[in-house]
């Protein structure tokens, strides 16, 4: 406080600006009060900053299914080409392209008119096979007692009889016939042999259309529920029969291990679907295996011949760790996390990591069950060695002001260290 009286008597206090005098006084009453213990600032006990929240998640140990993420290959449930199966033109398309169509349903009307006069012929040749069916059949009648009586010779009783069965051949014929003239009058109406989605007319009204080429018409898709055929690696399978072998891992049952289906932007298809077989022959030239899963697809979004990842759990390993990947700091060095320790400092800690599964890292080494590890808030962290406050982190919520949400941040405060 002396020094203060010095300077509001001193004569620089008429010569220096008032602007300079008022700075140096502030200075002084900072310095006085520092001195004497006024209780200024807002700062905590003692002056110093509150150590700053980071989310952290506590380890712990779960049963973890392990994910293998594959290509995989779009096939639909069911394929029908739908052809000619007799000669005509085409006289109308039934059909909106694009449309969902339902098994039996007409698709096309090829000229009938032709298979409509070779029906009635064909009727017409039964009606008369039938008539002399019935007088051979009556002459036939006749001889037989006359035979008995010796009034015919046996040999006209047996072309009499040989007359009957011949009638009753050509009936037969004729029957054989009409089925035939019939089948065809029918193929002249095209009809969806299944339902599904139909695509684009492959013909125009118009267009003759040929049995003997097996003209295509259209194609008829079922997608409501979808093949998805990926490969895998020999030597992965194997790595996972041995390891279920010794009791590392769990079985995901035989034909129920659970698929999900990524599309190219990244979206998870919210229905999973369940793996059908696994091939039992290795392919030569690439040693993979093929699998096949089948997955539903009401809301159409998985199409033919789309390429998608697969994400496929064979196996369960009964005590894992997991982490999230924006936890961890991956480098040339190895990967990292930071662990808030028992004095709420954080340290870096070397860790080895496994497969990914999902948004997360598998852990093999490095951590323990109950240990805090910072997954965001590092950008907080600005003194090296300092203090943290940690808070639990909620997968999906938004990161607060300031906190890194990738691994560089993280790398700068590991690095720090």
């Amino acid at each position: 406080m002396s020094a203060l009286k010095n300077v509001l008597a001193s004569p620089a206090l008429h010569r220096a600006g008032l602007t300079a005098t008022l700075a140096s006084l502030v200075v002084l009453l900072a310095a006085c009060g520092a001195k004497e213990g006024a209780p200024h600032g807002g700062g905590a006990p003692g002056g110093g900053m509150p150590p700053p929240e980071v989310g952290v998640v506590t380890i712990a140990e779960q049963a973890v299914a392990l994910q293998t993420e594959l290509p995989g290959r779009v096939e639909p449930l069911r394929v029908a080409q739908v052809r000619a199966r007799v000669n005509g033109v085409v006289l109308k398309r039934l059909f909106k392209e694009g449309s969902e169509v339902k098994a039996g349903q007409a698709l096309y009307q090829i000229d009938a008119a032709p298979y409509q006069a070779s029906y009635e012929s064909a009727q017409a040749s039964l009606a008369r096979a039938q008539a002399n069916l019935t007088q051979a059949a009556a002459q036939a009648e006749r001889y037989k007692p006359l035979l008995d009586a010796n009034a015919i010779s046996k040999q006209d009783y047996i072309n009499a009889v040989a007359a009957q069965k011949q009638a009753e051949a050509d009936v037969a014929s004729g029957k054989a016939a009409i089925a035939t003239a019939r089948i065809n009058l029918g193929y002249a109406s095209v009809t969806s042999p299944i339902a599904g989605r139909i695509g684009r007319a492959l013909v125009t009204e118009g267009a003759l259309v040929s049995a003997t080429e097996a003209t295509q018409l259209a194609v008829v898709q079922q997608t409501n529920m979808v093949y998805v055929n990926f490969t895998q690696s020999t030597n992965e399978v194997l790595r996972l029969r041995k390891a279920m072998a010794a009791g590392q891992l769990r079985g995901a049952g035989d034909g129920s291990a659970a698929v999900r289906v990524v599309l190219d932007d990244g979206t998870e298809l919210p229905r999973q679907g369940k793996l059908l077989f696994q091939d039992l022959t290795v392919d030569s030239t690439t040693g993979q295996i093929t699998l096949r899963a089948e997955v539903p697809n009401p809301d159409g979004l998985l199409l033919p011949g789309q390429y998608v990842r697969v994400r496929l759990s064979q196996a369960e390993l009964p005590a894992g760790i997991v982490i999230p990947q924006q936890a961890v700091t991956r480098g040339s060095q190895g990967d990292t996390v930071l662990v808030v320790g028992a004095d709420g400092k954080p340290e870096k800690r070397q860790i080895k990591i496994g497969s990914a599964q999902g948004t997360n890292w598998l852990v093999q080494d490095g951590l323990k069950p109950g240990e805090k590890v910072i997954v965001e808030g590092f950008q907080k962290m600005m003194v090296p060695g300092a203090p943290v406050k940690p808070v639990p982190w909620a997968k999906g919520a938004s990161a607060p002001a300031g906190a890194a949400s990738a691994a560089t941040p993280a790398a700068s405060a590991a690095s720090a260290q």
